[in-house]
């Protein structure tokens, strides 16, 4: 039997080498991999030796030979085959173990593999005969395979060709994307008149390669599966996240703490404060900034506690145990997450709240494109995001804000743009009193909103995720003590709206014609 070994993750492959070595394997080899064997004392015999060709054009060219890939892809059932590797004296090849230049880490022309996907793919079509392994992690089962049977069952290989395209088909994506960004770079250099953001975001093709990073415990409901995956090539935020004990997360336990993890890192702006937001069903229920974490997760919490249980934390510092005793003394969490936790906090929450999954978490990577699955049809968009800074508003109306104002405006727009639409938010005093999520009509969201802000909402900041088409949301907001308001702007009817303001005695500022919709 004979096993071609060429690899650039050299993970293991001395420990596979000798363990197939020791089952009376024939190794071949070439290149790093060839070193690597030679260094450990492993015999084996260089591809250049098999084919009678040397390495040529920097190594371009090694294993392109038909004595590589005429002993991979024989169809050892048909004797025409066997007996053409006969007269040639080509012998099989049985096992290929290979995996890829890392493209995605260090993109460049001297990283577009060739001779390696060739080898993968030649195995991989060919697996009724022939088992290839690209992943590390197949090392170990696939030699107790081997030691126990003596072979590699039609079942595994099957399995490994699967993993094997898969990993080509990641690797093909990669170059792709590479290659388009390149193109936009050159068109930007010499002035080309295409809109060149928009051509990078949307290009012609998208080739997503996904590969199943957890498991979850069910889908959106219990009779629904689940699970995590990631874009091949790619590490998620959720890659280092640590969970300290609990139940298996589940789809919505996913998607709500990567909504409220997202939102605790955009409500702050200055190191003088810290953020706590509650998540329920993607939307917030409570969110504050205060330059205490205690009295942030008190005051967060504060503004919906009915809603907040069963929700998503998202604590933005490291929780101490007086933060884990606030908790403990709200209501049920979910999930609660945080950048780190203090032993004795955990220990707290450990005890106290063993229903709740604690789990720590990196700073989450920026969104780029969102996708959205029809059917056989794909919604593809630039990922939602704050374009104008808050320095850039322009005052409509004769009253200004307040500083105090200016800050919970601010608190008000980031929270209203991560809500349903229709959305409307209240916040006073940097702390968000009233949400109203999710409803065909503005002025509904706007009487939601006011009805749990009640006399919270007095001299207060609100945000619209879109224009006022009428005066009437407004003054709902007006009538509950709301002293100024944010909004995109753009309507017909701005006047109108500027002069209700006046005339109700708020501030009113636009936001540029920058709309938030959520859906």
């Amino acid at each position: 039997m004979k096993a071609l070994l060429s690899v650039y993750d050299k993970t293991g492959i001395e420990d596979l080498a000798r363990g197939l070595s020791a089952l009376g394997w024939e190794l071949v080899s070439s290149g790093g991999t060839s070193a690597a064997l030679t260094a450990a004392g492993i015999d084996h015999v260089e591809v250049a030796d098999l084919t009678g060709a040397p390495e040529m054009l920097g190594g371009r060219v090694k294993t392109l030979h038909p004595v590589i890939h005429g002993g991979i892809l024989a169809d050892r059932s048909k004797p025409d085959h066997l007996d053409a590797l006969e007269r040639l004296g080509i012998g099989l090849i049985d096992l290929v173990v290979c995996n890829l230049y890392p493209f995605s880490s260090d993109p460049s022309i001297e990283l577009i593999d060739v001779g390696g996907p060739t080898m993968v793919r030649a195995a991989a079509k060919n697996h009724d005969h022939v088992a290839v392994v690209v992943d590390p992690a197949d090392y170990p089962s696939v030699l107790e395979e081997l030691r126990r049977d003596g072979a590699i069952s039609i079942e595994t290989r099957r399995r490994l060709a699967r993993q094997a395209f898969a990993h080509t088909a990641g690797y093909d994506a990669a170059i792709v994307e590479w290659l388009d960004e390149r193109e936009h770079a050159a068109r930007a250099d010499t002035g080309g008149a295409v809109d060149l953001e928009v051509a990078a975001l949307l290009p012609e093709s998208i080739h997503l390669t996904l590969e199943r990073a957890g498991s979850l415990r069910y889908g959106e409901n219990p009779h629904q599966h689940g699970a995590r995956y990631r874009v091949a090539g790619q590490q998620s935020w959720w890659d280092e996240v640590v969970q300290y004990g609990g139940k298996e997360l589940s789809y919505l336990n996913v998607f709500d703490a990567d909504a409220a993890w997202r939102l605790v890192h955009e409500l702050t702006s200055g190191p003088d404060e810290v953020a706590v937001a509650i998540i329920k069903h993607a939307n917030p229920c409570g969110a504050a900034i205060d330059a205490d974490l205690v009295r942030a997760y008190e005051r967060a919490l504060e503004c919906d506690p009915q809603s907040a249980f069963g929700g998503i934390v998202a604590i933005g510092g490291r929780v101490t145990l007086a933060v884990a005793e606030a908790i403990k003394e709200g209501p049920q969490a979910d999930v609660i997450i945080a950048p780190a936790y203090d032993d004795d906090a955990l220990e707290q929450l450990s005890s106290k709240r063993k229903a709740t999954r604690l789990l720590s978490a990196p700073r989450p990577e920026p969104l780029v494109r969102q996708y959205r699955f029809l059917g056989a049809t794909v919604l593809v968009q630039e990922a939602d995001r704050f374009l104008e800074d808050p320095s850039n508003w322009q005052v409509a109306t004769r009253l200004q804000p307040t500083e105090d104002q200016w800050r919970d405006l601010r608190v008000a727009w980031k929270v209203c743009a991560r809500t349903t639409s229709n959305a409307i938010a209240v916040v006073t005093d940097g702390q968000a009193v009233g949400v109203g999520a999710g409803q065909q009509s503005r002025v509904v969201a706007a009487e939601i909103a006011v009805a749990k802000a009640g006399e919270r909402a007095r001299g207060g900041a609100a945000a619209s995720d879109a224009f006022f088409p009428f005066p009437d949301g407004l003054m709902v907001l007006a009538d509950a003590g709301v002293a100024a308001v944010v909004q995109p702007g753009g309507s017909i009817r701005d006047g109108e709206l500027i002069a209700a303001a006046d005339e109700a005695g708020i501030a009113m500022v636009m936001a540029g014609g920058e709309r938030h919709f959520r859906h």
